[in-house]
C-alpha cells in the first residue's frame, strides 16, 4: 500500500482515537459509565472528577479546581467532536497536543513522572502534534465543506452563464 494510502488512514485513525478518548472521558464525568466506584468507571459524576482535578493539579489554589475541572471539560469535549467530524483539524490538533501537555506535565509535578508514562498522556499529546504537522486531513467535514462551497461555486457560474447565452 503507498504510502500517501496509509498517511490518509493513520490520521483519520488518529483523529477518531484522539477524539473518543475526550469524549469518553467527559462522558464519564457525567455517569454515561456507570456511577461512582462501579468497575470501568473513572469518575462516575462531576463531583468525582472535580476530587482527581484537585489531586493532577494539587500546585493550584482549591478555589480555582472547579473553574479548570469545567475548562478542560469543556475543551475536551469542544476537541472530541472537532476531531472526530474533521472541523478545523489543524487548529483541534494543536489545542489537543497542548492541552494534553499542560495535562501531563501537572500530572508529573502533582502525582511523578510515572503516572502520566502510565496513561500515555506524553504519548497522546505528541501524536496530536503529529496529526497537526499532517500536510493533509483526508474524511473531514471542512473537505466536505470546501468541496460543496466549490462546487456550489462553479454551479452558479454555470447557470449564469448559461442564462446569458439565451
Amino acid at each position: 500500500m503507498p504510502r500517501e494510502r496509509w498517511s490518509q488512514y493513520s490520521t483519520v485513525f488518529l483523529r477518531c482515537a484522539l477524539g473518543t478518548a475526550f469524549l469518553s472521558a467527559v462522558a464519564d464525568r457525567f455517569g454515561v459509565w456507570g456511577a461512582p466506584g462501579q468497575p470501568g468507571v473513572a469518575w462516575g459524576d462531576f463531583a468525582h472528577f472535580q476530587i482527581y482535578a484537585a489531586q493532577v493539579n494539587a500546585f493550584l489554589p482549591p478555589p480555582l479546581i472547579p473553574l479548570v475541572a469545567w475548562i478542560a471539560t469543556i475543551m475536551e469535549a469542544t476537541l472530541g467532536i472537532m476531531l472526530i467530524v474533521g472541523l478545523c483539524t489543524r487548529a483541534a490538533a494543536v489545542a489537543s497536543g497542548g492541552l494534553l501537555l499542560l495535562f501531563a506535565l501537572a500530572m508529573t509535578v502533582s502525582l511523578g513522572i510515572k503516572k502520566p508514562f502510565e496513561y500515555s498522556v506524553f504519548s497522546a499529546s505528541a501524536g496530536a502534534f503529529l496529526l497537526a504537522a499532517s500536510p493533509v486531513y483526508h474524511w473531514t467535514l471542512e473537505a466536505l465543506l470546501r468541496r460543496h462551497a466549490v462546487g456550489s461555486q462553479r454551479g452558479y457560474r454555470h447557470e449564469s452563464q448559461s442564462h446569458m447565452a439565451f
